[in-house]
Order: structure tokens, then sequence, then C-alpha cells
């Protein structure tokens, strides 16, 4: 994975070959090179899709609650287990 300032001096030295060039680009044709820079940046990061992160929270959460879920059941079976103490 790229440092964060490894990833914008990247991304911006690709951008400026864009920019700098000897003949402007049309728009369309800008938009297109630049998308490919942007996307050929984020393909070196290691990202996931939002899509892959939302579901990944859902598991998770689930997750949370089955294991509160358990450490109550635990607790309450060595509360049954430890003797009472008289006094």
């Amino acid at each position: 994975m790229l440092p964060p300032k490894a990833f914008l001096d990247a991304l911006g030295s690709q951008a400026s070959r864009l920019f700098n060039g000897e003949n402007p680009l049309p728009r369309g044709e800008f938009e297109a090179q630049f998308k490919a820079v942007v996307q050929n940046a984020l393909s070196k990061l290691d990202v996931v899709s939002r899509e892959e992160f939302d579901s990944q929270m859902v598991v998770l959460a689930r997750t949370r609650a089955r294991l509160e879920a358990l450490e109550a059941k635990v607790a309450e079976l060595e509360e049954r287990m430890t003797p009472p103490t008289s006094e």
C-alpha cells in the first residue's frame, strides 16, 4: 500500500502530465485520461468497495451481538456454578 504522500505525489505527477502537454486536450479526452490516471492510482491502494465495506459492517454487527449474548450466557453460568457464601 502506498503511503498517502506517495499516492498524492504520484497522482499529482501523472495529472500534471495531462495539464502540461504541448497541445490542449479536448474536454472529453482530458476527462477520460484523468479518470484513467485516478483509477490507476487507486488500484495501487489497498481499498475495498463501499458495497463490500457495508456487507462487512453487517457481519461485524451480527458477530458483536452474538458475542455479547455468549458473554452474558457465560456470566450467567459462572454465577450458577459459584457456591453461595454463608456468613
